[in-house]
C-alpha cells in the first residue's frame, strides 16, 4: 500500500504494512519514534527508552496475530507509523471491532498529512479485515490528534480523568469511536 505525492509540500508520502522491519527501516522507525516521545507523544513512554528496548518493542509487534503495523514515510524515510489490533479470534462479542493504536509522527514529519494518511490507512484495511467499528483513545494533551480523528468523523464517547500519569499529575484521556460501514454513523 502505497500514497500520494503531497501537491503542497512537494514531498513523497508512502504508507505501508509491514511483516518484518529491515535493519535500516527499524532504526529509522526507532529514530521517528524517539523524536515523537521527547516531543511528548510517546503512545505510553514518557521519555525516550534505550535503543535495545524500542528494537525489541517493534520486532515483537511484528509477531503479534490479529495487529498489523503500519508505516509512514516521508521521502522514503520513515516519520511514523499506527497500529490496527483486531480482537483475539475467543473474543466473539467484538469480533465486529478494531483499534486503532500507537499512531505518531515524528515533529520533524509533521505538516504533511502523515498522520491523516496513518489514519484513512487503518481504517481501509479494517474495513478490509471485516471490522464495522474502529476504536481509538489518545491524551487529551495531543490537541492535534483529536482534531483529526474528529475531522475524519470519529465520535468522542468518554473521558477518563486518570488516563495517565505525566510529571507526577494525572492527565485525562478521550475515548472515539467510528463506524467503518457505508450509512452508519
Amino acid at each position: 500500500m502505497s500514497g500520494a505525492m503531497n501537491a503542497e509540500a512537494g514531498a513523497d508520502i508512502a504508507i505501508e504494512i509491514v511483516s518484518e522491519l529491515k535493519r535500516g527501516e527499524l532504526e529509522e522507525l526507532c529514530e521517528a519514534t524517539e523524536a515523537a516521545i521527547a516531543a511528548g507523544g510517546g503512545f505510553g513512554w514518557l521519555k525516550p527508552p534505550h535503543r535495545n528496548i524500542l528494537e525489541v518493542f517493534w520486532k515483537g509487534v511484528t509477531l503479534v496475530p490479529d495487529r498489523a503495523l503500519f508505516v509512514a514515510k516521508l521521502d522514503g524515510i520513515i516519520a511514523g507509523s499506527a497500529q490496527l489490533v483486531r480482537p483475539t479470534r475467543n473474543n466473539e462479542a467484538q469480533a465486529h471491532s478494531a483499534q486503532l493504536t500507537t499512531s505518531f509522527v515524528a515533529p520533524w514529519a509533521r505538516g504533511h498529512g502523515l498522520a491523516r494518511q496513518l489514519t484513512l490507512a487503518v481504517e481501509r484495511e479494517a474495513r478490509t479485515r471485516g471490522a464495522r467499528v474502529l476504536n481509538l483513545d489518545v491524551r487529551e494533551t495531543q490537541g492535534a490528534a483529536i482534531q483529526l480523528y474528529r475531522s475524519l468523523g470519529f465520535h468522542e464517547i468518554g473521558r477518563h480523568p486518570r488516563y495517565a500519569m505525566v510529571d507526577g499529575q494525572f492527565v485525562a484521556g478521550l475515548y472515539f469511536w467510528k463506524s467503518l460501514v457505508e450509512g452508519e454513523s
